[in-house]
């Protein structure tokens, strides 16, 4: 299994700016699809954002136009730069990888928003 770590969130004031990482063992094998989900107290997790194997890219619309992800091609880690930030992105972000043989995900970082 892939093993995730993600880093990055903390506490930002509306309107800034964050960029979170997630530090991956190793890419998925074959095709694979990285991505980032976040779960607000009291929600559901949710995507966020994702980017498969061949840089193509997905974007939940509440997030679209503020949030880019990206990968680094040198080392399997991928990051999501937020802008604009809003108290709803207030959530746990966490990192998943899935592959053909691989659903992992990894332990969440905090991003606080204060309005």
């Amino acid at each position: 299994q892939v093993q995730l770590v993600e880093s990055g969130g903390t506490l930002v004031e509306t309107g800034g700016s964050l960029t979170l990482s997630c530090q991956a063992s190793e890419y998925p094998s074959g095709f694979y699809v990285m991505a980032w989900y976040r779960q607000a107290p009291g929600k559901e997790r949710e995507h966020v954002a994702d980017i498969s194997k061949f840089g193509i890219t997905k974007y939940n619309p509440s997030v679209e136009g503020r949030f880019t992800i990206y990968r680094d091609n040198a080392r399997p880690t991928i990051f999501l730069q937020m802008d604009t930030l809003e108290p709803e992105d207030t959530a746990v972000y966490y990192c998943r990888a899935t592959g053909a043989t691989d659903d992992s995900w990894g332990q969440g970082t905090q991003v606080i928003v204060s309005s």
